[in-house]
This record gives C-alpha cells, structure tokens and sequence, in this order.
C-alpha cells in the first residue's frame, strides 16, 4: 500500500467525523442521544466527530438514518468514506514502539501538502540524520532496549521518505539557534547533522530558516510547535502541539489563527534561507 493512501485515512476520517458531526448539530441532536442509538457512550461519539477512531459501518448508517439523511447517493458517498477511512497506515507495523497519540500524527503529516515547524530544543524528526536521531531517541529513552531504539529510528527515517517523494509536501522549517548548539551523539554527528541540513535546505520543496541567538526575544516563546495543511478544501489547518506523555491537536479557527500570526512572524523575523545557511556553515566551521 502507498504511504499516500494510507495517510490519507486519517484525514478520511477527520472528514467524516466533521460530516457527522454537521449533521447532528444541524438536527439539534445531542451527543448522549446520539451514543444511544449505536448502543455506545456520549465520549464515543466525541471520539468519533474528532476523527480519532476508526468506524463501523453499522454504526455510520445508523447515525445516518437518526440524522435523517435518506438520499442514497449521500449514504453511499458517507459510507464509503468509512471504508476508506478504516485502511490500516504503514506505520502501524510499529504499534509496538509507537504511541496511539503520535499514530494520528504520522497520519496527518503524511497527507499535508504543507508542513510548517517551529523546534527550539533538538533538530525536527523529518530533518535528522540516522545518527543524530539515535542519539535523541536514546537521551529521551534512557535505558530502553537497544532493539527498541532502532525501531524509533527506523519509523523516523521511513517517514522522512515523504519529503524527497514525487508528491512531497512543502516543507518550511524555523529552527532555533538553541536546537544547533545542543550536542547530541558527539562531535561528528552534529558537524554530519549540520551538513545534511545544509543540503536539505537546498531541495526546492524545502525551506529552512534559523532564529538566531542574537535577535533576541521572539514569536516562538510558547516552544515548539506544528501547523499541517491538506489539499482538501473542507479541512482547516492544524496545529500539533506535543507534550511528554500526549499531544494537542488545535482546530477551532481563533487558535490557528494565533499560531499562524507566531509563525508568519517567526517567518519574517528570522534571516532568509540563503542567510540561514550561512549560519550553518558557520556553526559547522565552529563545531
């Protein structure tokens, strides 16, 4: 199956939730009666117009039919998007090492067709070498089997693949000073690291700006942060905030639209991406 496709049924059902979720508040439907009718709990039906498990498709005609929504060609249309939202994703080959939180992540990254980060404290995943990732993952992992280590390496690499694919996203990076000076794995590692974005900021799908120490106070004084867009229409942007043991998945416009003025700025106030590579070969002369 193609990374595309699979990716693809998170947005699926992110899609379908927020159908289903019209659909019961354009009935004045509650949830709790809702979660009756499909023999379930109110917080299933939550999760379920979150996009955050997948469908049965008994529980998708019987809402269906609550809701009112008799045409046909609407059902079927409804309808096949769960089928469509239910496909497995490659990444679920690494269920044993990776958390559900961070499985809808993968998703949602891999069906954006433009990746805007913010990364104040190490290198972003999708622009780590596979020596520096292993120095990361272990630091954060101290005293998990070795086995395990090489499995998060591995998922990170593999999704790295999307951003030199033939239908990569745009991907626009603003990393901080901080998160190139803090070593990790030694001191060729990071000069190796340094190269690879060197190059990375090269492709033309990618753009890689560096906050420097020198400008001081900036737009990026929350942390690090995610913006993922979709090519689909009806999707709005979201933001990605991840925490220790969970994450945030930010949609309501108000919220975006405050992190969207962070990163506009964090965009114009950091140097340009030639003048962002001058700062890399600098640090690399240095290191």
């Amino acid at each position: 199956m193609a990374a595309g496709e699979s990716s693809g049924s998170v947005v699926r059902r992110i899609l379908l939730g927020s159908q289903l979720r019209r659909l019961r508040d354009s009935r004045g439907i509650t949830r709790e009666a809702a979660g009756y009718s499909i023999r379930a709990s109110e917080s299933k039906i939550s999760r379920m117009e979150l996009g955050r498990v997948s469908f049965k498709a008994r529980d998708v005609e019987d809402l269906l039919t609550l809701y009112g929504v008799t045409d046909e060609a609407e059902r079927d249309s409804l309808l096949g998007l769960a089928r469509e939202a239910n496909v497995a994703g490659w990444w679920h080959s690494y269920g044993d090492v990776l958390p559900g939180w961070f499985q809808t992540y993968i998703g949602l990254e891999g069906a954006a067709s433009l990746i805007r980060i913010y990364e104040v404290q190490f290198v972003h995943g999708l622009l780590q070498t596979e020596d520096y990732a292993h120095a990361v993952v272990s630091r954060g992992m101290r005293g998990a089997p070795a086995a395990e280590i090489d499995r998060r390496v591995a998922l990170r690499l593999e999704r790295q693949k999307a951003l030199v694919s033939e239908r990569a996203p745009r991907f626009h990076a603003v990393l901080d000073e901080a998160a190139l000076r803090r070593p990790y794995g030694g001191r060729e590692v990071m000069r190796t690291q340094l190269r690879h974005l060197i190059e990375m900021s090269e492709r033309p799908n990618i753009t890689l700006q560096v906050m420097p120490f020198s400008f001081g106070g900036h737009a990026g004084e929350s942390g690090s942060f995610t913006m993922l867009r979709f090519p689909e229409s009806d999707l709005s942007d979201i933001v990605y905030l991840e925490q220790l043991t969970s994450a945030l998945y930010l949609d309501k416009a108000e919220e975006v639209a405050q992190y969207e003025k962070a990163m506009v700025r964090l965009h114009d106030e950091s140097p340009g991406p030639e003048e962002s590579r001058d700062l890399l070969r600098g640090l690399l002369q240095l290191s």
